[in-house]
């Protein structure tokens, strides 16, 4: 139930429902950016931008933006909004919430008779996913001048980045940096089971953890497996597999903190992967992500000593980790999280304050912008399947409290200016 503010979660279900059915045939919830089924999505959006009654047009990043003119537009924008592309066979909320929940705080707002000092724009960042050409968060690094140039020359499919830009409607020949966006504020479904477990309607993110990705080479030797005696090999998969233990070890001390961390062991391949002989390699790739820097490092320095450790112990070569990617992790702003905080309260919300393990488009408006994030439960903290789901009574209910802090907002950082 919304407990404040007139906020439709009929209107909220019924968009959901009607992105859900633009997806790739017999891929449930498939509609990855690039393809003719995003631009079928993006089509469908903008009808129901236009439908509202408001304007929209596509950045020179390729982002989707529908704007609703303030009183005073010379104080900037307040921006709302997510992505509405997905993962091969993904879910139907994460990031479709968070873009239909900004257009619903625009047509509450319009309802109401409501307008805002600051122009209100509601955004569908391109390709937040990782993409046909094997990058992401496109249009959000557009849109904060931290899109590589490099990028624009990846290919896939026979296109190049830049042409795929420029197919949806973008021109990277045009420089799409803002500096008039005075805040950004996302809704996202949690991706975990924290919200869920703990009974509570909203979470307030604090900060978008850093992702270091590690690769180690485990260099064994190839022998017989039947006729080389157990302890006179050198077993690559054996000396992995410890590593792979000392890394969920150390992961869960650090997590037992009061920050978030996670340390997986995502990708593993063994050579020659035969029944008879024993593993001559082994390859790891681990996928670590702190709020805090200072944890990364202790992770990365411990894994380091466990591994030479290890190696020692079992007589098998291993290579020092070798940093792959190693994103900082990005704080969200204090201001904002206040404001949210009293947004929930407000709209009667229970929350808790939270880090957010995984990427999103918030990291990258921080660079040019006040950001901050809130999480609405998903059943199970199931996310990037086809089980996604997240109740639309609880999509309403953040909403809701997204309409009370742009409310604030517009003045709030009028004071501040």
């Amino acid at each position: 139930m919304i407990r404040n503010f007139s906020i439709s979660t009929a209107r909220i279900g019924r968009d959901i429902d009607a992105l859900a059915l633009i997806i790739e045939p017999d891929r449930p919830f498939t509609r990855r950016a690039f393809t003719p089924i995003f631009l079928e999505g993006r089509a469908w959006l903008r009808q129901a931008i236009q439908h509202a009654g408001f304007s929209s047009h596509v950045d020179a990043a390729g982002n989707l933006i529908a704007t609703i003119p303030g009183k005073r537009p010379e104080l900037g924008s307040i921006m709302l909004g997510s992505h509405s592309d997905t993962v091969p066979d993904g879910g139907r909320f994460d990031g479709i919430a968070g873009v239909i929940a900004a257009l619903e705080v625009a047509r509450t707002l319009s309802d109401r008779g409501i307008q805002l000092d600051h122009t209100l724009e509601i955004v569908d960042f391109l390709a937040e996913e990782v993409s046909i050409f094997g990058v992401s968060c496109v249009g959000s690094r557009g849109i904060s001048g931290t899109r590589p140039a490099e990028w624009l020359s990846r290919r896939s499919d026979g296109i190049t980045l830049d042409e795929g830009i420029t197919q949806v409607g973008g021109n990277s020949a045009t420089d799409a940096k803002r500096s008039d966006i005075k805040a950004f504020l996302e809704l996202h479904i949690e991706q975990g089971p924290v919200l869920q477990d703990e009974e509570l309607e909203i979470g307030v993110v604090t900060a978008i953890a850093g992702i270091t990705r590690l690769e180690i080479i485990v260099e064994g030797r190839a022998d017989h497996a039947g006729t080389t005696p157990m302890g006179s090999r050198k077993d690559a998969l054996t000396t992995a597999a410890w590593i792979a233990l000392g890394v969920e070890e150390l992961a869960t001390a650090l997590a037992a903190g009061d920050a978030h961390f996670a340390a997986t062991v995502g990708e593993f391949v063994m050579e020659p992967n035969a029944a008879n002989v024993v593993p001559a390699k082994v390859r790891m790739l681990i996928d670590a992500r702190a709020e805090r820097r200072d944890d990364m490092e202790r992770f990365v320095e411990e894994l380091q000593a466990g591994i030479a450790a290890i190696s020692a112990r079992t007589g098998v070569p291993v290579g020092q980790p070798r940093i792959v990617s190693d994103n900082q992790p990005t704080p969200c702003d204090p201001m904002l999280l206040e404001v949210l905080d009293a947004a929930c309260d407000s709209a009667g919300a229970t929350h808790r304050r939270m880090a957010s393990g995984a990427g999103h488009d918030t990291a990258w408006m921080a660079r040019i912008t006040r950001s901050a994030m809130i999480f609405v439960p998903c059943v199970d903290g199931r996310s990037h399947s086809p089980d996604e789901f997240a109740a639309t009574e609880d999509i309403a209910l953040g909403a809701a409290v997204l309409l009370n802090a742009v409310i604030a907002l517009d003045q709030k950082l009028q004071k501040e200016q």
